[in-house]
């Protein structure tokens, strides 16, 4: 998907002027300038979408915050179903605003942290993406059980991410899950380099996983 095609989505500019309107009041995001936010909410988010099939699926997007990647991601693909997982009521209520504004029938918005989720969420999701959440190795842990086997987790990260990647050895198999590749996309404005490391998940996931946060966040796998 290219800059001009994001650029003449209206749908996108009415989500960003909603997003800017509420970071008055509420911290959602340090980017204010109009051409900055294209470049690194909504490419950054829309990268992906011409590496998979996403029709007719459900995606998660864990830790959605202000809605990135998965309200973007959401309005360009109206045939794949959306799960906004976040913990803070206050994020949600504005993603919440964002869905009934936006007419987003094809978003879910969950107010609970991903170790709280019941079991109905169980190998429920075809994709898990997530954005500035927390390390690698964390999210393996966090999403593993919810993807479906054969599923693909994509992870939105920066220049650090070989070496969670390399942290994240003793997790992929424990989660039986399998580092497949990094994607690599150059922003079209600032330049920076965005990476999105993708896995897939091979087998079922002991039902041991995820721990309590705070024993994932004390010792991760």
């Amino acid at each position: 998907m290219t800059i001009n095609d994001i650029k003449s989505n209206e749908t996108l500019k009415k989500y960003m002027d909603l997003v800017l309107k509420e970071n008055e009041v509420m911290n959602l995001t340090s980017i204010t300038d109009e051409e900055e936010f294209y470049d690194k909410h909504f490419y950054d988010s829309l990268f992906v979408i011409d590496s998979f099939d996403f029709k007719n699926k459900v995606v998660m997007d864990l830790g959605s915050g202000a809605g990135f990647p998965g309200i973007p991601l959401a309005i360009v693909l109206k045939d794949t179903t959306f799960y906004l997982v976040e913990p803070m009521t206050k994020r949600c209520n504005f993603l919440n605003k964002v869905v009934q504004e936006l007419d987003l029938k094809n978003v879910i918005v969950v107010n609970k942290r991903a170790e709280d989720l019941d079991d109905s969420f169980i190998e429920k999701f075809d994709f898990i993406t997530s954005r500035a959440v927390s390390k690698l190795n964390i999210l393996l842990e966090l999403s593993a059980k919810f993807l479906k086997i054969g599923g693909n987790m994509i992870f939105l990260k920066g220049l650090k991410y070989q070496e969670e990647v390399e942290q994240s050895k003793n997790a992929f198999k424990i989660l039986n899950l399998n580092y497949i590749k990094t994607l690599e996309a150059t922003l079209p404005f600032s330049k920076e380099t965005r990476f999105y490391i993708i896995v897939k998940k091979l087998g079922k996931t002991n039902p041991q996983y995820p721990r309590p946060y705070q024993k994932i966040k004390k010792k991760p796998l």
